[in-house]
């Protein structure tokens, strides 16, 4: 494993950079995404039940059928492992966006609201801050989701560390497919916790200390 790992450190390490580029700027966009799809709905209860809705049905397409969907529109290559990445990302972010900001007191909005405030305003000096540490749990959810379906992406070619496990795949039995297999499935553990303890500290440096748990 070793020298497995020594002979190709050069490509690991350039698939691990992809593979953790990608899901970070998927989660970057899911985010935008998510929280506003949230800051839409979330004062309509109709509308938040039919986003809690598609949030509980997306998680149960396979990712595997949703990326061979998208070969036919997007073809080969980053573009349907992007739009792939997102949509599982944007999920738990949604759901979560819209229970946090639908659990702020009312109190906190209408004292906002009194002394003068818009409802951007109040939208993003108070309610946001009071419902973002219950969103970045659903950011941290989804990065932990995610990182795995990264990998399945290289189904289309899709970069990052799922071609070291297809490569294997596609040559089980051969020399250095179990290798490639558990190198890469190591890597992509790894980059889960290194990405965790990235949230956590944009969590400590991004929540208001008056919230912090």
């Amino acid at each position: 494993m070793l020298d497995f790992v020594a002979g190709r450190f050069d490509e690991i390490a350039f698939a691990s950079v992809q593979h953790l580029s990608l899901v970070a700027q998927s989660l970057v966009i899911a985010t935008v995404i998510g929280v506003g799809i949230a800051a839409l709905v979330y004062r309509n209860a109709t509308f938040s039940s039919i986003a809690n809705g598609v949030t509980a049905i997306g998680l149960t397409i396979p990712a595997f059928a949703l990326i061979g969907l998208m070969v036919a529109p997007l073809g080969f290559g980053v573009t349907p492992a992007i739009v792939v990445v997102v949509f599982y990302a944007v999920l738990p972010i949604l759901r979560n966006a819209v229970v946090g900001l639908s659990g702020v007191d009312a109190a906190l909005v209408e004292s906002a609201r009194g002394i003068g405030m818009s409802r951007f305003r109040t939208f993003w000096r108070v309610e946001l801050p009071i419902a973002w540490p219950v969103i970045l749990s659903g950011v941290r959810i989804s990065g932990q989701m995610v990182m795995g379906i990264a990998a399945v992406a290289a189904f289309v070619l899709g970069p990052g560390l799922g071609g070291l496990i297809f490569q294997g795949l596609s040559r089980m039995g051969g020399a250095g497919s179990i290798e490639s297999i558990v190198t890469a499935v190591v890597g992509v553990i790894l980059l889960a916790l290194v990405l965790d303890l990235v949230l956590l500290a944009i969590g400590r440096l991004t929540t208001p200390k008056g919230i912090r748990v």
